[in-house]
């Protein structure tokens, strides 16, 4: 057993997200390991870019409200306790709510032949931010 070296927070490159996030690297998988673990936090309005992940990617919402969005204009609102999961290849975005600071743990893999895990494109318009919203409550 050993305990994994806490990596310094870090803030989030400005060309995958909009507005300010910040994240914790929590496992960074070594070979054979694959996992991938962030910490992730979100301050009010900000998002991620559009994106999807070659093995799918999971969030569970710490604390704040998260808003998860599909290419189909779908919104979900996710609340604290909450884990929505992604399949491989699903394009999303995923961010916090426009008044309050949003924190999730963002867990994926990276992939076996070593091509890239996350894939990322476009930023997500303020249309499809404030598109209407579902909860699974």
């Amino acid at each position: 057993m050993e305990f994994a070296q806490q990596q310094p927070t870090s803030k989030a490159p400005a060309d995958w997200f909009t507005g300010d996030v910040w994240w914790d690297v929590i496992v960074a998988g070594q070979a054979p390991s694959r996992m991938r673990v962030n910490m992730v936090r979100f301050s009010p309005g900000a998002r991620t870019n559009w994106h999807r992940h070659a093995v799918g990617q999971t969030l569970h919402i710490v604390s704040g409200i998260a808003l998860i969005g599909t290419r189909d204009g779908t919104v979900f609102e996710a609340h604290p306790g909450q884990t929505v999961t992604c399949p491989p290849g699903e394009e999303h975005w995923h961010g916090a709510v426009p008044d309050r600071f949003m924190e999730h743990l963002a867990m994926w893999e990276s992939t076996e032949d070593g091509t890239p895990e996350t894939t990322w494109a476009e930023s997500v318009t303020d249309t499809q931010y404030n598109g209407p919203r579902t909860t699974s409550r």
